[in-house]
């Protein structure tokens, strides 16, 4: 696999991009060189599961980067591999990427009761980002399924959607993450009041979940030992979320509440496995150490995130350019 200089520079730069505030259908391929050969042959990368897991999710985070119908393709083929964190992070991947492409392999996802709770939720979310009207049906139907994670995530994602079709005028903060959220920011600005929406059980989700994104907006000490209260509280579902967004903020006034909830055997797998991917965000020494500690745990899917969370420890601590390098290495 060859690319001339200008392509690599190119594309290094491109790749530092989180292309999902870009329009849904973006795809590198238009910007530089990058053939369709080149394309199968990360995505031979992601589907080889002789390969270690590093270099199959680096792959992913490349396609993903990619875009286009190729690298969806490329993607959707992996459903049927037998990690439920490579299979979460795939259908993440097709969410992010706003492609309406992706919508068939989604919902055949989400209407699969073989698959993991935790990729079915991704996949339900993922329709949610994409955001389209012609999957609110299919929403509305598994918005009522007996796996809480699934009924609560439609739930959501329906909501965004028809928050998306409103003709809000709401003023919100701006997403310095550029990634495409199950529920936008809420307006208000003061972290008690914010923190005490995010906290009650009482409050609908949506609204639980946009005083989170308000709060991670902010970014500040205050508003980041808020979010970490959230571990605490209300359902698996919101937990890994409030984990997610912490891994997000890669503050590490954060860290002994994850490593707290990572610790904790009796906890959701599903948040257990967005606390040590958060702690490979931050990439401190205490996340180092106790990554390592749980590289053997007896859940899968936490020993996998361990080990994913190291490589994002290792990459933290580089000089490495980007983390999505799979066509770099190839090349």
């Amino acid at each position: 696999v060859e690319l001339n200089f200008c392509d690599i520079t190119s594309l290094l730069f491109l790749l530092l991009l989180n292309v999902t505030h870009l329009k849904s259908n973006f795809s590198l391929t238009k910007m530089v060189n990058i053939t369709k050969e080149q394309i199968l042959a990360i995505g031979a990368v992601l589907k080889d599961d002789n390969r270690p897991l590093k270099e199959r999710f680096r792959a992913l985070f490349t396609l993903r980067n990619i875009g286009g119908p190729i690298a969806i393709h490329c993607i959707s083929d992996c459903f049927r591999d037998t990690s439920a964190l490579l299979k979460h992070e795939l259908a993440y991947c097709l969410g992010q990427m706003q492609d309406e492409e992706a919508i068939a392999a989604l919902v055949k996802v989400l209407q699969d009761t073989n698959q993991e709770p935790m990729v079915r939720h991704e996949a339900g979310e993922a329709l949610g980002a994409i955001g389209k009207q012609e999957v609110v049906s299919i929403l509305e139907t598994f918005a009522k399924d007996p796996v809480v994670e699934v009924s609560e995530t439609c739930q959501l994602a329906l909501e965004r959607i028809k928050w998306l079709c409103s003709a809000n005028q709401e003023q919100l903060s701006q997403n310095p993450y550029a990634s495409v959220d199950p529920a936008p920011p809420a307006s208000v600005s003061n972290v008690a009041e914010l923190q005490a929406t995010l906290l009650n059980d009482k409050e609908t989700l949506f609204n639980r979940y946009r005083a989170m994104f308000a709060l991670r907006n902010m970014h500040t000490k205050e508003s980041v030992l808020a979010l970490s209260t959230g571990l605490k509280s209300g359902s698996a579902l919101f937990r890994h979320e409030i984990a997610f967004v912490l891994g997000q903020l890669q503050d590490e006034v954060s860290v002994p509440f994850l490593i707290e909830s990572l610790e904790d055997c009796d906890e959701n797998e599903m948040v257990r496995h967005e606390c040590a991917e958060a702690l490979g965000s931050i990439a401190s020494d205490d996340c180092f150490s106790v990554l390592t500690k749980y590289l053997h745990d007896n859940k899968r899917v936490v020993k996998e995130s361990c080990e994913i969370a190291l490589d994002m420890c290792e990459y933290e601590n580089s000089p490495e350019f980007q983390y999505a390098n799979t066509l770099q290495a190839m090349s």
